[in-house]
């Protein structure tokens, strides 16, 4: 299973495992990487869709977004938590990363690295916009360490009940933060012009480095 590994000016630092998208690890997962990769964060990106479409990448017009799609369908879920769980290890050893790595997805990546921190121990989770995790919610008491959630308000691909049914399971639970953009589905992606919100991402994205500046400090 390939793992691209970004290492910050100084060397090393706290990991972070930064799960793709379904348009794979491509312009916009790399630049995400960077961005962490800036901030003092050793990356590492898995290809989820490695058993079956090595090296997959996608554009992200409708063409991409259909045919990654279909490649979701040959995705065994289950399967793909535990590859990125066993990724984690191997970022966790590696020389240039201190402490315990946290865990970040997209999209797809979102519902993985809710499951990677409900079968691992991440030192922290930030999943965006994750459509699986609302039928996920029996994980729960499972996920332990410090976890945001964000998602837009007008997702076509996850209902508003979905995040409502996430805000109650976490309600009293101060390990959980839930955000909630005026956006719609995968609104970080500036490489989508279908999906892109400049304002929610900027937004979002300030929450999470001041996430992971209290949880995973670099």
């Amino acid at each position: 299973m390939p793992l691209h590994v970004w290492v910050p000016e100084g060397g090393s630092g706290p990991g972070i495992l930064l799960i793709q998208e379904i348009f794979g690890v491509g312009p916009y997962i790399r630049a995400v990487a960077q961005r962490l990769a800036d901030a003092g964060y050793v990356v590492g990106a898995p290809e989820v869709f490695w058993r079956f479409a090595p090296g997959w990448e996608a554009g992200h017009d409708q063409a991409g977004l259909e045919a990654s799609l279909a490649k979701v369908g040959e995705l065994d879920p289950a399967i793909a938590a535990t590859d990125c769980a066993r990724a984690l290890d191997v970022l966790a050893a590696l020389d240039e990363v201190t402490g315990t790595p946290g865990v970040m997805g997209f999209c797809l990546g979102g519902t993985l690295a809710w499951a990677v921190a409900a079968g691992g121990e991440p030192s922290v989770c930030v999943s965006y916009y994750g459509s699986g995790v609302p039928q996920m919610l029996d994980q729960v008491d499972n996920v332990t360490c410090p976890t945001l959630f964000h998602f837009g308000n007008a997702d076509a691909y996850i209902p508003n009940e979905g995040v409502e049914a996430i805000n109650a399971a976490i309600d009293g639970l101060d390990r959980f933060v839930l955000n909630v953009e005026n956006a719609g589905h995968a609104f970080d992606n500036h490489e989508s012009e279908i999906f892109w919100n400049e304002s929610a991402a900027n937004a979002a994205w300030a929450k999470t480095m001041a996430f992971l500046a209290e949880h995973l400090p670099t």
